[in-house]
């Protein structure tokens, strides 16, 4: 076993409130500024030079956020101002085991004293080289987590891409494979959708190309965290990066979705997505989609361009605090032929079993992390 001891935080580090920085003071520059939420936007001016870890000051001891360079720390937040000679990525993943264990504290309290948390008794690993052992165990799982992340995100791109190069703009490959409406592809007006689409193609509406499934709460007296019944997921706030976060479940079955389905946030933000991985339970933040036709991945790109409506309109002060299910059956689109569907799917589908794996793989990772993280802080696990 390590050599652990019980310690004051407050003989490990020093934190300190952040600086205020109101959005009309902000000059757009290279340097974070760094909130309780994570970095909250850019500024021209820093106020911590070098490696920072940081954390929310408001209900309990938040996410944490790991810094490296001239940053920012903002007054929503708590910053640590020096290490007293321990190894920094190491303190992070202390307070990130500590913001966990504080988190699942039902009597949050209003912002979190600082003085407070330098008298709490944490477990201390003394010896630096372990430290570092740690933290270069705990890095490597997060920095191939990031890398998935971000390999996924280009694949969505890419994608996305795609969809509106062929779909918004119409220059989808012609039969002598040039662009169609830019090579002067034949476009007619629709008088459903106002607009001209190629010739050919059909106006529909949403409900005609997918089952749709609205999300029903059941009793809250049905929810648990015992894994007893169905997993459960009510709204956007049970959303991961790419697929929901199991939190709960319900011994009384409503609503199902499938493993696969589109997951849609029919609450603010309207438009958010994730993917089921499993068969669930949906409350009513949510509604589940699948394509009628099996074309799911233009149905995926479908849905992400009608979310970038939604986006628009709210930029624009017509907020969305919910979309009904009329409303979403009604959503209207330009049907490209059966042909043209097959080819984009084809690529579509690759591109998507790829961050599904990755997806996949993250989750494993995520659990290894949390699993790994208090153990190896309490000293119950050592890194050879």
């Amino acid at each position: 076993m390590s050599n652990v001891a019980l310690k004051r935080l407050g003989d490990l580090i020093n934190l300190k409130r952040g600086y205020d920085l109101p959005e009309s003071q902000r000059q757009l520059g290279h340097y974070p500024v760094i909130s309780s939420a994570g970095i909250s936007g850019y500024h021209n001016e820093f106020k911590v030079d070098g490696v920072g870890v940081v954390t929310g000051r408001y209900g309990t001891l938040g996410e944490m956020y790991f810094v490296e360079g001239k940053y920012w720390p903002h007054n929503t937040a708590l910053y640590v101002t020096t290490f007293k000679g321990n190894d920094p990525k190491y303190i992070y993943y202390l307070l990130s085991c500590l913001g966990r264990i504080r988190t699942s504290d039902k009597s949050a309290v209003p912002g979190v004293n600082r003085n407070e948390l330098h008298e709490m008794a944490v477990p201390a690993i003394e010896d630096k080289q372990q430290q570092k052992k740690i933290a270069a165990v705990l890095s490597a799982i997060d920095a191939k987590i990031d890398c998935n992340n971000r390999i996924n995100a280009e694949l969505e791109a890419m994608a996305k891409t795609l969809y509106d190069y062929w779909f918004v703009q119409f220059d989808f490959p012609d039969a002598n494979g040039k662009p169609y409406k830019s090579s002067g592809g034949k476009m007619a007006y629709n008088a459903t959708l106002k607009r001209e689409i190629p010739a050919g193609w059909e106006d529909k509406q949403l409900s005609q190309i997918a089952n749709i499934t609205m999300g029903h709460s059941p009793l809250g007296e049905s929810l648990n965290e015992s894994k007893d019944g169905v997993v459960f997921f009510q709204g956007s706030t049970d959303f991961g990066w790419q697929f929901p976060m199991v939190r709960q479940y319900t011994t009384q079955v409503t609503r199902m979705a499938k493993r696969g389905d589109i997951l849609l946030s029919v609450r603010a933000p309207v438009g958010d997505m994730n993917i089921a991985n499993l068969d669930c339970c949906i409350g009513r933040g949510l509604a589940a989609l699948n394509s009628k036709d099996g074309f799911d991945g233009f149905l995926f790109y479908v849905m992400k361009y009608f979310k970038t409506i939604f986006d628009r309109r709210n930029s624009e002060g017509t907020t969305f605090g919910s979309i009904t299910k009329d409303d979403l059956h009604s959503l209207p689109l330009a049907y490209p032929p059966t042909e043209l569907l097959t080819q984009y799917d084809k690529v579509v589908s690759n591109y998507n079993q790829m961050v599904f794996a990755r997806s996949m793989e993250n989750q494993h990772l995520t659990q290894l992390r949390d699993w790994l993280l208090p153990m190896l802080m309490n000293g119950q696990v050592t890194v050879a």
